[in-house]
């Protein structure tokens, strides 16, 4: 099959005819082999009636309901793990992304051998203040802490190898950083493609400021699973032995102080409590990172890797 193309949703029953209307005409002129996944992310409309109908018109139509709403990470990783596609192609159900992108995207995974190929929506037509100035400030941290420079990180519209998708996982909110994930995993060639950008047609977006404060959160967690999620005490033991250095040289700088020149009312000073508290929290750090190490070292997948490929002639 040359392309899946995944769509999650959560109350777009208006936009589903047009939109699935519009993914088969583009399949058709272009003559690819494909299936369109829906979705359903615990919608109250009634999007899955939709949903089940277009799939009796057109077998290339197949959808996921949820039993209650999970997120958009939870759907795309269901669509992930259903997708049999050479290609898999992800976008919203809203109309704001134009199914006319799907070729070169598809191209640009076939041909030029990008891993990942991201929509950049040069062109945006949501509230400057809710959504474009947050979606610039989050993109500027993502590049600066990720090192994956790409204008438009959070845009719906993207295009995967079917290798990228089936080596990782999102939940929470990580769909936002799936081209952190896919470059922490070692997929390099990361793509970007101006995408037209259009204006809502149905519904109201579902968009919430918290989700901008979780994001930042998720990265974080993104940054140090992939860094230290094998190796914890690599991070705790660095932390705790810095913090149990200073506290035992502030300690060793006051019993001079006292031994050495008669200094009194050491316990008063600031600096005593300073180096207790440093000691306390070096020997929490290494505790955290031994009891880290142990639920590493007996996780059931503490020794999967991602193996590109394997050379053994004997075989």
């Amino acid at each position: 099959m040359d392309i899946s193309v995944i769509v999650p949703l959560k109350n777009e029953e208006e936009s589903l005819p047009e939109l699935a209307a519009w993914i088969d005409r583009v399949m058709q002129e272009h003559r690819y082999s494909y299936e369109v996944w829906m979705i359903d992310d615990g919608s109250t409309d009634n999007s899955w009636d939709i949903i089940q109908q277009l799939a009796a018109t057109n077998p290339n139509i197949k959808g996921i309901k949820f039993q209650r709403n999970y997120g958009k990470s939870a759907a795309l990783n269901e669509g992930f793990r259903a997708a049999q596609g050479d290609v898999v192609i992800t976008m919203d159900a809203d109309l704001q992304d134009s199914p006319d992108e799907i070729p070169d995207l598809y191209r640009m995974i076939k041909e030029d051998g990008f891993d990942l190929v991201s929509g950049w929506k040069k062109k945006r037509y949501d509230s400057a203040l809710t959504k474009n100035l947050p979606s610039k400030l989050y993109n500027y941290t993502t590049t600066r802490m990720s090192g994956v420079r790409l204008h438009d990180m959070n845009c719906g519209l993207k295009s995967y190898s079917r290798k990228v998708i089936k080596s990782i996982e999102v939940y929470g909110e990580m769909h936002r950083y799936i081209p952190v994930i896919a470059k922490w995993n070692g997929f390099r060639k990361i793509g970007e493609k101006v995408v037209e950008h259009r204006a809502r047609k149905y519904g109201t977006s579902k968009f919430g400021l918290e989700r901008f404060i979780n994001g930042f959160l998720d990265l974080a967690s993104i940054m140090f699973i992939s860094k230290f999620g094998k190796r914890p005490m690599h991070l705790f033991g660095a932390l705790g032995t810095l913090s149990f250095i200073l506290g035992f040289t502030i300690s060793v700088y006051l019993a001079i102080q006292k031994f050495a020149y008669a200094q009194y009312k050491m316990t008063e000073r600031p600096l005593f409590y300073l180096a207790l508290l440093a000691m306390i929290i070096g020997s929490q750090l290494f505790l955290t990172g031994f009891i880290a190490e142990l639920v590493t070292r007996n996780a059931p997948e503490r020794n999967e890797y991602l193996v590109e490929s394997i050379l053994d002639r004997t075989k």
